[in-house]
């Protein structure tokens, strides 16, 4: 848990991934739409790979990918961060994240 919580915390957003997750890739492109520039962990590029699942899932992701954590703190998974998204709620949150010279391709 300890890896996770360094790794969740090292950039403003972080996303915990597998690289064959539709719903993962899903998530990124909306933060990339919304110009930020997220850290991305593929964790089955991971050795710890199971042990980095099994953290997720302590801390309370509902579950293990995507798992999107802004300015260190647990937002949650696909259904979460859109819930945030439709509220109109996730763009404040981000905001600090985002950068005008960003485009997203």
């Amino acid at each position: 848990m300890d890896k996770v919580m360094r790794m969740s915390s090292e950039k403003g957003v972080v996303i915990f991934t597998k690289s064959s997750c539709c719903l993962c890739y899903a998530v990124q492109i909306l933060f990339r739409d919304l110009r930020v520039q997220p850290t991305i962990h593929e964790i089955d590029n991971d050795p710890d790979c199971r042990e980095i699942e099994k953290a997720l899932l302590r801390i309370g992701c509902s579950t293990a990918v995507p798992a999107v954590f802004v300015g260190g703190k647990l937002v949650g998974s696909t259904n979460e961060v859109m819930s945030l998204h439709l509220s109109g709620s996730l763009v404040p949150l981000i905001k600090p994240y985002q950068s005008l010279l960003y485009q997203a391709n």
